[in-house]
């Protein structure tokens, strides 16, 4: 069944931000020589701007773009990230970094951690996390990479300054920009479609397909096409955030840092020219008032912005793409940015849509298989969030105490209950988190599994303790060899304000 006879052709992308020029750079560099593309946005309404820390898929995307690392790093100021490391999560004072590599060995029938596990049990020393390259290069504060490392590695950036790049990149490709405010939707009557979005100067902005990046207030979407919410609050209680920006007084470490407080958490962002830091927190259990104060607290430099605060709902559109709308980014849902997985998620459906776009008419078998592709990638997002809150032995505020007895999904009590129980950690294949993360957090937040693969009684405790050994010293001797993260970003991508 299609809705239309003619080719979709111009694309209509409401919204700027990190987002909205996202989505343009990729149309107009993969798809763009039969599409005209044209984005509005206005300089009187603001951004959020604060995603700064991304996954490592973001490099994908920009190879995909052929953007050059350097290039890019410099003009972002940029740094680079092995994981997060997360402190006072599972209890007060525990300390745990969930890092983006592999850890040790797997075999045909069992990962590392059966392993790992076995030998814990037959009083073989060592944290899980010796065995993994970039866990120890974050805790040293060391860095060597490039496009073609082996290490796997996320950048930290200025979300704004990674907006204005790819204004002037998806223009250099021909995108059309408008400056406006989108004063009224054209719906039509008819099929119900969007044809047209009518500014406050009075032009008339028509479209095949429109994209929709006005963030949490989703403008198209929500506001004219009413599409409906389905809320995670439940789940995920914290519902603000407070932002500041910081002086830069250190080299920059090779992580983020995430802080667990008594009513959420603190985020730490390293920049080559300073750090954005940031509380997430649950309005039900403190004020805007005295949020503001226990970020002020716990900064590590003196402020040079003012502090902001955003309201949010977790929770996802019922339909990402409805009927020639296609939400991307905050419009079409937020989970919350303890894994930093925003951008993530702007980057995941801007090339889902391209698998799925509607060269020669807009059709629901499409539209209902993009429906189906993001409700699946945003639930598993948000179970593997939940699990940092949910396993967790604090009982030291009314927040946590909550976040411990809250109900949860049963997709993600079944996996903590099979990982307790077994060591196993069992996935689809298009899940964004894999074993090792899942494995970290697990294993970082206390649960502990009562057994392993017997395959691994097979070696004897000697060979199993020679096996770990070595691939220790294997990870020891990479890092060794490693440069400091502030050396390598001063010989690779120093941005020239540094200078």
């Amino acid at each position: 069944m299609t809705n239309s006879n003619k080719k979709v052709q111009r694309i209509v992308i409401a919204g700027g931000g990190s987002a909205g020029w996202m989505t343009a750079a990729a149309l107009s560099k993969l798809l763009g020589k039969n599409l005209d593309i044209c984005l509005i946005e206005s300089e009187e309404i603001g951004r959020i701007g604060v995603g700064e820390a991304t996954i490592p898929p973001i490099r994908v995307f920009n190879q995909l773009l052929g953007i050059d690392e350097q290039e890019f790093m410099r003009t972002v100021q940029a740094t680079f990230k092995l994981g997060i490391e997360f402190t006072h999560w599972g209890a007060l004072d525990d300390n745990y970094i969930h890092s983006f590599g592999t850890t040790g060995k797997e075999c045909w029938a069992a990962e590392f951690q059966h392993f790992w596990v076995g030998g814990k049990q037959k009083g073989i020393e060592g944290e899980f996390g010796d065995y993994c390259t970039e866990l120890q290069a974050a805790k040293q504060g060391k860095f060597f990479g490039s496009k073609d490392s082996p290490l796997n590695y996320a950048y930290h950036l200025d979300a704004g300054l990674y907006a204005k790049y790819l204004s002037e990149f998806s223009q250099n490709h021909g995108v059309k920009h408008i400056e406006g405010i989108i004063d009224d939707v054209l719906i039509n009557g008819q099929t119900g479609h969007i044809d047209g979005l009518r500014l406050q100067s009075g032009e008339l902005i028509e479209g095949d397909l429109f994209i929709d990046c006005t963030g949490f207030c989703a403008r198209l979407i929500e506001g004219a096409l009413n599409t409906g919410f389905e809320s995670y609050s439940h789940l995920l209680p914290c519902d603000a955030a407070v932002a500041v920006q910081t002086e830069k007084t250190a080299e920059p470490r090779p992580y983020t840092q995430s802080m667990a407080r008594d009513s959420g958490w603190q985020w730490r962002i390293p920049l080559q020219h300073r750090v954005g830091n940031g509380l997430v927190y649950c309005s039900r259990f403190i004020s805007d008032e005295d949020a503001i104060a226990s970020l002020m607290d716990n900064l590590e430099s003196p402020p040079i912005t003012q502090p902001r605060i955003f309201k949010y709902k977790t929770g996802r559109r019922l339909k990402g793409w409805n009927k020639n709308c296609v939400a991307i980014g905050l419009a079409s849902g937020f989970v919350e940015p303890v894994e930093s997985t925003a951008l993530h998620m702007i980057m995941s459906s801007i090339l889902r849509l391209m698998k799925l776009f509607p060269h020669d008419d807009i059709s629901q078998v499409n539209i209902d298989e993009y429906n189906k592709q993001t409700q699946e990638e945003m639930e598993r997002i948000r179970d593997f969030i939940i699990l940092h809150y949910k396993a967790t032995s604090r009982d030291d505020s009314a927040f946590w105490r909550y976040c411990q007895n809250m109900a949860i999904p049963e997709s993600l009590s079944h996996r903590i209950e099979l990982f307790k129980d077994t060591a196993c950690v069992c996935l689809t294949e298009t899940e964004l988190f894999r074993i090792d993360s899942w494995t970290q957090v697990m294993l970082g937040q206390g649960i502990m599994p009562k057994h392993y693969h017997q395959i691994v009684d097979n070696m004897s405790d000697t060979e199993l303790k020679r096996f770990l050994a070595g691939l220790k010293q294997m990870v020891d001797k990479q890092v060794a060899q490693m440069p400091s993260h502030q050396g390598f970003i001063d010989q690779y991508c120093k941005s020239a304000s540094m200078t």
